[in-house]
């Protein structure tokens, strides 16, 4: 409310208006606070800014930390590579997180004729700045897959899926296995959790819309052999090979599969 203008004029010399005491300068807060809050506020702001500009970086230290199959991909990324040697040039990653995927590989990659492409089965509604540059250049695309992918026929070499399928039904797996055999040339390689391993977390819940249908190794084969869908068993040699030369196990279950000719 505006203090009316002759209010001084009206109180006497002796006169103190109400509630003065309360804005006397020593209530004012004090300058060690006012300096705390300043110094809160632009770590925020800092730190926003950080996350921005380093999205992907952050992105893959989640996955890193989160015991998902697609975080799997990179400890098992030396011994791809001595699997599929050339096959690794052009690949194809599809699964959540894949604009972190795809930074990764294009880091990794051998030489600058190396090729990541991704496909993001879910919503980006948080998505960082780098990843909204990989969506506008087309490198990574958001698409259902329980539906024909958006690209020809054997557009790459190598595609590798990982925390998606296990999301799936039945119904659309035997519509979404024979597309990454189409649009792969030297097969396809799926990252799966074993049953058991893993309890579903709120976030993924809200995410994926259903919790993860984790299948067992047999399980797996027999849809294989109904969806006439071959393993690749030199690739698979030549990765147990690389694998067991440095002990390594992988948390997942990792699947070798032909593309169709």
């Amino acid at each position: 409310m505006r203090r009316p203008s002759g209010l001084s004029r009206r109180l006497g010399d002796g006169a103190s208006i109400p509630f003065m005491g309360s804005l006397h300068p020593k209530s004012r807060p004090s300058p060690i606070l006012s300096i705390a809050l300043v110094l809160v506020g632009a770590f925020l702001i800092i730190g926003y800014l950080y996350s921005g500009s380093g999205g992907n970086n952050a992105a893959f230290n989640r996955l890193e930390g989160g015991g998902s199959c697609t975080s799997e991909i990179f400890q098992a990324l030396p011994y791809l590579k001595k699997a599929y040697g050339e096959s690794m040039h052009k690949i194809l990653h599809v699964g959540p997180d894949t604009c972190a995927v795809v930074w990764n590989l294009l880091k990794e990659g051998d030489d600058k004729e190396t090729e990541a492409w991704g496909v993001e089965p879910y919503d980006l509604d948080d998505s960082d700045a780098n990843c909204k540059s990989l969506i506008r250049k087309g490198i990574v695309r958001v698409a259902d897959i329980k539906f024909s992918l958006p690209y020809r026929s054997k557009s790459f070499s190598l595609v590798i899926v990982s925390d998606a399928l296990d999301y799936l039904s039945p119904k659309y797996l035997n519509k979404t296995l024979p597309e990454l055999a189409r649009v792969s040339s030297d097969g396809f390689i799926i990252f799966s959790g074993y049953p058991g391993q893993r309890s579903l977390k709120v976030a993924e819940l809200s995410k994926f819309g259903r919790p993860a249908k984790l299948r067992t190794a047999s399980w797996w084969i027999r849809f294989f052999v109904q969806s006439r869908i071959e393993e690749n068993e030199d690739a698979i040699k030549k990765f147990e090979l690389a694998a067991a030369e440095k002990h390594y196990q992988s948390s997942c279950q990792i699947f070798h599969l032909k593309s169709f000719i």
